[in-house]
């Protein structure tokens, strides 16, 4: 047990040194989550909650499910492609996750890429986490409308569509729709009530409409 707990510690302060070198996007972030990896390794089989500040600005996730082994790893505005090319060695594989629930895309197509290359790249991750976790279940979150950014919703629509399509046949994969429940009434486009002032990111209230969806899959 000591040699396990020493050999986890010696990879992290390796991880930090290689995080460090490559100088990946929100390095910072990353090198946080491994010194805090260093001091106190998540325990296998947990629930892991990874993507872009959608995860990262949800602070109170932990509380929402008592009882829970919750690893919540929101980097910055990470997009689904740098998850991909960066972040799954350091914040998805070690973890061995039973659960992984994904929020990320939305920063792909804000910074110009298209649905189709969101899809590329999710299909990429999926690959990566079956050939790491085959047991391990994966859930996407679809990519929600932000009043903010109206201009590409046709893209996350299209976006969400292929993924789910995806995901449809896939063993122990499922695509959640956390779009509509954040829709004003009568309507589908978001409700600004639920967003911060900048109008991108949810509110508690917000959070309480993802809640509320999420639960089935946690619990």
């Amino acid at each position: 047990m000591k040699y396990k707990i020493f050999l986890i510690a010696l990879l992290a302060v390796l991880s930090l040194k290689t995080v460090a070198q490559n100088g990946f996007p929100f390095a910072n972030e990353i090198r946080d989550f491994k010194h805090q990896d260093s001091l106190l390794f998540p325990k296998q089989s947990g629930i892991l909650f990874i993507g872009s500040s959608s995860i990262r600005k949800w602070t109170d996730l932990e509380q929402r499910f008592p009882g829970k082994n919750i690893i919540r790893r929101g980097v910055g505005g990470c997009e689904l492609s740098q998850l991909v090319k960066y972040y799954t060695p350091y914040i998805l594989i070690p973890y061995h996750p039973a659960k992984i629930f994904i929020y990320a895309g939305e920063n792909d197509l804000a910074a110009g890429e298209s649905a189709d290359s969101v899809f590329s790249n999710l299909k990429a991750l999926y690959t990566l986490i079956n050939t790491n976790l085959p047991n391990t279940k994966i859930y996407y979150l679809s990519i929600k409308p932000a009043p903010s950014r109206i201009g590409i919703e046709p893209e996350e629509l299209k976006a969400n569509e292929m993924i789910k399509n995806f995901l449809a046949d896939k063993p122990n994969s499922l695509f959640i729709d956390v779009s509509s429940v954040i829709y004003k009434p009568g309507t589908i486009e978001p409700d600004p009530a639920l967003f911060e002032s900048d109008m991108l990111h949810l509110k508690a209230i917000g959070y309480d409409r993802w809640q509320k969806v999420l639960e089935p899959y946690v619990n």
